[in-house]
């Protein structure tokens, strides 16, 4: 692994970069490797040297619809602030940064409620554009390349608004921590914030990737007793063991539809249940899969088409509760702080989330072993 030292990075402000970025032109197309320019950073934005970023399904999803083109993907990233833009006082060239795929301003109604963290000045950023000026920061030739998420990291530098970044410990390690940007922290935060899980409890989780395997740590750690993993891939049912899960249901095993399953063998439904699949009639049999009274269901998942959700009435008049939730509950600055500090702690699992590390050259191999279903996740190194 590429030895990181900060202080190598010069400071550069006002002046254009020109660096590799993998461009999606096209839905579902290859991404092409291209020389683009990356301009500076406006008032309140910084510009980072990505160092590690990691292919999230998200991204996946995104870069087979027809959204935005062209391109850059990618949100899920750690790296050095290479300079500051006017007006940012939190951060100096050469400090240590996760990217934050929604924001924090810390002053609108949202983030100074205490019971949010959908923020309403840097929330989740859809047009392909930064939040400031609703530009891009990438082009080539003077044609504008777009932004995804507002924050772009399957590039060599990227611009990113200050709330939208998270200082980080010198010492921890960027090729690991940057999974905290999405994945596993959406994960955790879905089972400790959002469901807020008992000990004791019994917990069923609807897809075993990256983000289903965290709720599945953080139940394991909240003293759930019983973690059932559904998947149709029978292949995760051992992976799954190393993250908590108790029990391994494939739907395909049975002609009984899984949701009788899992009501039958918990003697009534799952205290909670959990969608991380992203597919809105999973909502549904999630929402079967619990019992009556009490029985919560959480939705996780990006849905790759029909997000209308459907559900008959009387689930809910028995009891049940469903529940959105967006980074798991977390505010990224404030918050994922104590979860790299965990990490450091080894209170929490990361490493076991990766199951590839591929040069940044090679990115296309991530879109295929996630196309096909063999890696949880791949980091993607930026450095040599």
């Amino acid at each position: 692994m590429s030895t990181i030292n900060s202080n190598t990075i010069a400071p550069r402000p006002h002046v254009v970069i020109t660096c590799k970025a993998a461009v999606a032109w096209g839905a579902g197309e290859s991404l092409v490797m291209e020389q683009v320019e990356v301009s500076p950073p406006q008032a309140m934005e910084i510009r980072i040297q990505v160092v590690s970023t990691s292919l999230c399904r998200s991204d996946f999803t995104a870069w087979q619809s027809h959204a935005i083109f062209p391109r850059i993907f990618g949100h899920e990233a750690s790296g050095i602030v290479e300079s500051v833009g006017q007006g940012v006082t939190e951060f100096k060239e050469g400090d240590h940064v996760l990217t934050a795929f929604t924001g924090e301003c810390m002053q609108c109604r949202q983030c100074t409620s205490g019971k949010s963290n959908i923020c309403e000045v840097l929330g989740l950023e859809r047009r392909g554009v930064m939040h400031s000026d609703q530009k891009t920061r990438f082009s080539i030739n003077g044609k504008p390349i777009y932004h995804y998420c507002a924050v772009s990291s399957f590039s060599e530098y990227t611009v990113v608004h200050s709330g939208c970044a998270v200082k980080v410990s010198p010492l921890a390690p960027l090729e690991k921590i940057c999974l905290l940007s999405c994945g596993v922290a959406a994960g955790l935060g879905a089972a400790w914030n959002v469901a807020d899980i008992c000990k004791g409890s019994t917990v069923v989780i609807f897809g075993l990737g990256t983000v289903g395997l965290s709720v599945a740590q953080g139940a394991k750690l909240r003293g759930a007793s019983r973690i059932i993993g559904v998947d149709t891939n029978p292949e995760k049912g051992e992976i799954a063991k190393a993250f908590g899960i108790t029990e391994f249901l494939d739907p395909n095993d049975s002609n009984e539809p899984i949701q009788q399953v899992i009501k039958r063998v918990t003697g009534g439904g799952a205290d909670y249940s959990f969608e991380c699949i992203g597919d809105t009639r999973m909502i549904t049999t999630a929402l079967q899969s619990c019992c009556d009274g009490w029985g919560l269901t959480v939705t996780l998942g990006v849905p790759k088409e029909k997000p209308e959700v459907t559900a008959h009435y009387g689930l809910f008049l028995s009891g049940r509760t469903l529940k959105g939730s967006l980074f798991g509950g977390w505010k990224p600055k404030s918050d994922l702080p104590s979860l790299v500090e965990k990490y450091m702690k080894k209170e929490i699992q990361i490493d076991e989330f990766i199951s590839h590390n591929i040069p940044f050259e090679d990115i296309n191999k991530a879109f295929k072993l996630m196309r096909e279903g063999r890696c949880l996740r791949c980091v993607i190194h930026m450095l040599k």
